[in-house]
């Protein structure tokens, strides 16, 4: 009885650093819908620049896709805010996340309803658009409101997900039992927020004054701006709250603001897009915080690393290791994921890893100061081409290849270097020859590692990473895990752990939650 009243506190726990990894989790889902957008929307704002450059080529057809490329894929940058606001309650509801979501939409909606009214009733609703702007309001779903961005969304967001985690098995009395458990949500979710829309005119000020204290510090780094964010970024990464930095700059006011199209942007990537939507010249001064930042690490540095880490593997284990790498090195140049290499070395050798911290920042800052301007979000070879080498010579992406061979070669050096002159154990050094697990993933033994389906209290995923809450950390066994596919283990506190799977998490994640049902 004990040990279930402390299996039920743990799970009940709330701690501001579990709670900011969920968060940060929950982000992934609009990027992800972002970076393919931009793809989409980059593709027919190439189009347009190669028949603006070469008028030969200039056609209806190619006119119209390129229009078209451009309406669709810039849907998600003028709707971000409704999108992080269904999926961050998607993201943080432990069941029923189909429901969560739609109560993430109502609240939404009703909350900036009731901006409206408030607005309406106390005279403060400007009519003239342009007078709205400058006052911080907009038009968000077809309603005049504080225009609160991804901020509000979080608000309504992280609200919404604690109602339903709370409510969603509520039971009211049989002649209300229509409403009760999962319907119920929606319907709480609106009753909250019509009275937090009243409030948030109040509030929101304070809010908006903090984001924009944050942007003016980082503006006022000058050239070292880039740097501090793109090594800020690997810092947080091993706790998994890069995303928190990343959605603060690239989705804020802290990211830099600006009037595009008689509209204020607010974020970095957001006024990229905006230009890139409008036909206007691109400004460095903003995507020095986007792809270009990841760039020179994720396309040059880290393959030069995974060679590094080859070259010093035994001679019997380097045909297991080769596979390891290449797939790690697919990850990076491709996807833009670099887990799969960063992990490889971060508890083996974490002064490497502040190595690559700094370098990633040098990376991100050499390319502002040269004025580069390639956008988008992942700093793969996808990014390269198309927001950089099919948008012209004015992006500068040509200054990308020599200083990526210079970033490999000191990523290659200094990689060996520590490797052998430390001898660290990193992938293929150890004695033993390395088996073929690390091919492969093995979901019933990765569960009886974490201690069998008693022991989890929750589980999802993320981009890379298992994510999960255990009611003992104690039963975990890290060997078998990295035995079985794992890259890394990340115990962020007593309850709290980060299983780094890699890009094929999510199938890993279900074929977890498929055994742990079927042993119910």
């Amino acid at each position: 009885m004990a040990v279930s009243q402390q299996t039920s506190q743990k799970k009940k726990k709330l701690n501001t650093l579990g709670y900011l990894q969920s968060l940060g989790k929950t982000f992934m889902l609009p990027v992800a819908l972002m970076s393919a957008m931009g793809v989409i929307l980059g593709i027919g704002s190439a189009i347009d620049v190669i028949i603006n450059t070469y008028p030969f080529l200039d056609s209806f057809l190619l006119r119209l896709i390129s229009n078209f490329m451009i309406t669709i894929g810039g849907f998600a940058f003028g709707n971000i805010a409704v999108l992080f606001a269904i999926a961050i309650p998607l993201g943080l509801a432990r069941e029923e996340k189909g429901v969560a979501a739609l109560a993430g939409f109502v609240a939404f909606f009703v909350m900036n309803l009731s901006i409206n009214f408030y607005l309406k009733e106390t005279g403060l609703l400007l009519s003239d658009m342009s007078l709205a702007r400058k006052a911080g309001q907009g038009i968000i779903l077809g309603v005049h409101t504080l225009d609160t961005g991804v901020l509000g969304a979080i608000i309504s967001g992280s609200i919404t997900a604690y109602l339903h985690n709370k409510f969603y098995t509520l039971k009211l009395p049989t002649g209300l039992s229509f409403f009760e458990g999962v319907r119920f949500i929606p319907i709480l979710s609106a009753m909250v927020f019509a009275i937090v829309g009243l409030i948030i005119p109040l509030i929101f000020p304070l809010f908006a004054k903090l984001i924009a204290g944050i942007g003016y510090s980082i503006k006022s780094s000058g050239i070292f701006a880039p740097f501090l964010f793109a090594s800020g970024e690997r810092f947080l990464l091993p706790f998994g709250l890069h995303h928190i930095l990343v959605a603060l700059i690239r989705f804020t006011d802290a990211g830099g603001s600006e009037v595009i199209n008689n509209q204020t942007v607010y974020g970095a990537l957001n006024i990229y897009f905006a230009e890139v939507k409008a036909g206007l010249p691109i400004s460095p001064e903003y995507t020095r915080f986007l792809s270009q930042s990841k760039m020179l690490f994720m396309m040059f540095g880290l393959p030069g690393a995974a060679l590094a880490i080859y070259s010093t593997a035994r001679t019997n284990n380097k045909v297991a290791v080769k596979g390891l790498l290449i797939s790690g090195v697919i990850a990076c140049i491709v996807g833009g994921i670099s887990e799969p290499i960063e992990f490889l070395f971060l508890f083996i050798a974490p002064l490497l890893y502040l190595f690559h911290a700094i370098m990633a920042g040098l990376g991100a800052m050499t390319l502002g100061i040269f004025n580069v301007g390639i956008g988008n979000t992942d700093g793969n070879i996808i990014d390269f081409v198309i927001f950089g080498i099919l948008k012209g010579f004015s992006t500068k992406w040509y200054l990308v290849i020599p200083l990526g061979a210079i970033w490999f070669a000191i990523y290659f050096v200094v990689f060996r270097w520590a490797i052998l002159k430390f001898d660290l154990k990193t992938p293929g050094r150890s004695e033993t020859v390395m088996s073929g697990n690390l091919k492969g993933y093995g979901a019933s033994n990765i569960l009886k590692a974490l201690g069998g389906e008693k022991n989890i209290l929750s589980l999802d995923n993320c981009l890379t990473r298992l994510r999960l809450e255990v009611a003992d950390m104690s039963l975990i066994d890290e060997k078998t895990l990295k035995e079985n596919g794992a890259i890394g283990v990340v115990k962020l506190n007593e309850t709290s752990l980060q299983v780094v799977i890699g890009p094929h998490v999510q199938f890993v994640k279900n074929e977890i939650a498929k055994l742990m049902k079927n042993n119910d």
